[in-house]
């Protein structure tokens, strides 16, 4: 039996297609990222993805979400922070992040830091980000 939610269908896009946004900014971090799929850009539902790309020096800032959130590191390293543990990252690492955890990432070494993200609701617009250093901080 097919039960497919409403309004999606099965959908293959290129990461290059998706539009690229960016942070610099001293709470949220300075990286760039493509959504690749989320409600409202995409016909999808259920899963909110994309990649993340820091460079020399960049990192994203500790914070916080209720939903689940997962990452995979597909190049280069870095170090990634969850509720205060410090723990290096690389190819092929994979991190769970549970809801209301604070993490942050930041890149180590010569080359970018890739990872993939994905989160379990519909929508980016679903994740509201509690950045942990107050804003001008």
């Amino acid at each position: 039996m097919n039960q497919r939610s409403e309004g999606v269908a099965p959908l293959v896009i290129d990461a290059a297609d998706a539009p690229q946004a960016a942070w610099d900014d001293p709470v949220r971090g300075r990286l760039r990222f493509r959504t690749l799929f989320s409600r409202g850009l995409t016909p999808t539902a259920a899963v909110t993805c994309g990649v993340t790309e820091l460079g020399p020096g960049d990192w994203l800032g500790l914070h916080r979400h209720a939903p689940a959130e997962i990452y995979y590191v597909f190049a280069g390293a870095g170090v990634v922070s969850l509720d205060g543990e410090e723990i290096p990252v690389g190819v092929g690492s994979a991190v769970f992040i549970p809801g209301m955890a604070e993490h942050g990432i930041r890149q180590t070494g010569n080359d970018s830091l890739r990872l993939f993200y994905a989160f379990p609701v519909d929508s980016f617009d679903g994740v509201e980000y509690l950045f942990s250093a107050a804003p001008g901080a």
